[in-house]
């Protein structure tokens, strides 16, 4: 991988087709906005410099990687535009890389590879193609008698191409390789002589030529590196192939992932060896899994933690941690702020949120934990709620080592139950209960002697069948 080149990534595009007020470039794949895949594969390449060329509104502002520059083209008129907004920002003693932002497969070896063509053929500038069965809307290569690119006529509107023109298989990819001097010197020598009056880059491949310079072509051997997005029905087609991609590569380091038609991992989630991933189970964003933990089915991890061995089932996480042998689910939510400690439980059809569950600590069914911290070994009995918000704040609930707290018990914030304590059945506790205490806060039963005979007088009906 080579790192004397600058990338230059054109993300300034309006993107109309995709029918949205999100820009084109921010739409996500597989847990990172398109423009953004360009960046990383040049980052991985070894890009010296990584410019970005954004649009006036500034979308990319906040969202692109640190050490990444952004340059704003002030008008959309076109990718020759483009380039030319960002020529202060290019060294001119290096190659440019160009690639476009609506691009989002092509791979740290595709760009290593069109630069080692560019310099085994000592050309001005160095363009990849690939051959598509259906090239649509793309532009068409037209070689010279030596084989050499002659011009790349666009196809975008009625009057760019001419029938023959249309016939050919090979398109530009609208990535490229300059040598950055030439690149500069030809940019202000673009003309808006086509159908829609847009600077096209490719005329700039005409200019190098037309004053003595060779220009070259690389074919790319991954025709989806090459694929950009227009619409929503090629980002979908992109996106089954990105995360095709996403789940061999997990499969190939270690990973079970089950049934792969049915696993959405997103590009940044990490999954260490031997865990299984079980179908119709989504891990995303900065979400990242140990070694041999069991993850679904029916399960969605958002930007969160879970430890070697855990085993997370037909649950929901955000932004939480479960520590190593922690079990979650069935039907279980943990919410932001959720942290299971070691060997803990979080079982069925119980929520967490900004809370801690220490080790071997469990809440095994139909509970809301909030706003409380839970000592180790204890265990929450059926329906144990933490009362965390009084109406105006939220107050915080701790539960202290070894406590058994009995079914329907209701915590009322702010309140400790302090270490080895009890709580019995159906208790409102309210006060503060001491270490090893047992704390009963229930009215006392009353039975009423003959109460159903004296109802079914009062009320004839009752019990009688419709």
């Amino acid at each position: 991988m080579s790192n004397l080149f600058t990338a230059l990534v054109l993300a300034a595009g309006q993107g109309t087709r995709m029918r949205s007020s999100v820009p084109k470039v921010l739409h996500d794949l597989c847990g990172r906005p398109l423009a953004l895949w360009p960046v990383h594969a040049a980052q991985e390449a070894g890009a010296a410099q990584v410019v970005v060329v954004d649009a006036p509104a500034k979308p990319l502002v906040g969202v692109l990687p640190e050490g990444v520059e952004l340059v704003v083209q002030p008008v959309p008129n076109g990718t020759g535009g483009a380039v030319l907004a960002a020529a202060s920002a290019i060294a001119p003693e290096r190659p440019v890389v160009v690639l476009s932002g609506d691009v989002p497969l092509v791979s740290p070896e595709t760009i290593s590879g069109l630069l080692a063509a560019h310099a085994a053929g000592g050309t001005l500038a160095t363009m990849l193609t690939t051959v598509l069965e259906d090239p649509g809307s793309y532009g068409r290569v037209v070689r010279d008698e030596a084989g050499h690119v002659a011009r790349v006529v666009e196809t975008k509107a009625p009057g760019d191409a001419s029938a023959q023109e249309l016939e050919i298989r090979e398109i530009n990819t609208g990535v490229y390789v300059f040598e950055a001097g030439a690149l500069l010197e030809v940019l202000p020598r673009l003309s808006t002589g086509n159908a829609q009056q847009e600077l096209y880059l490719p005329q700039a491949l005409e200019l190098l030529r037309a004053d003595g310079g060779k220009v070259g072509a690389h074919e790319a051997s991954d025709p989806y590196a090459v694929l950009g997005v227009n619409d929503r029905v090629q980002l979908a087609q992109l996106r089954a192939v990105a995360q095709r991609r996403i789940n061999e590569r997990h499969m190939l380091a270690g990973v079970g992932v089950v049934d792969p038609a049915s696993a959405f991992i997103d590009v940044d989630v990490t999954i260490g060896q031997d865990t299984t991933v079980e179908p119709a189970t989504r891990l995303l964003g900065a979400t990242a899994v140990g070694a041999g933990a069991t993850v679904g089915p029916n399960t969605t991890v958002i930007d969160s933690r879970i430890g070697d061995g855990a085993e997370v089932r037909v649950a929901w996480l955000k932004e939480a941690t479960v520590h190593a042998g922690a079990t979650v689910g069935p039907f279980a939510y943990l919410r932001p702020g959720a942290t299971l400690g070691e060997e803990s439980k979080a079982g069925t059809f119980v929520e967490i949120k900004n809370s801690t569950l220490g080790r071997r600590a469990k809440v095994p069914h139909l509970s809301y934990i909030g706003d409380a911290d839970v000592g180790e070994e204890s265990n929450l009995g059926a329906a144990t709620i933490t009362a965390n918000y009084d109406g105006h704040e939220k107050h915080r609930t701790t539960v202290g080592r070894r406590v058994r707290a009995g079914v329907d018990t209701t915590l009322v914030a702010p309140v400790t139950v302090g270490d080895d304590a009890y709580t019995g059945a159906g208790s409102v506790v309210d006060e503060d209960v001491p270490a090893g205490a047992l704390a009963m806060a229930r009215a006392r039963q009353v039975n009423i002697a003959g109460y159903g005979e004296r109802r079914n007088v009062r009320d004839p009906q009752r019990g009688k069948k419709a």
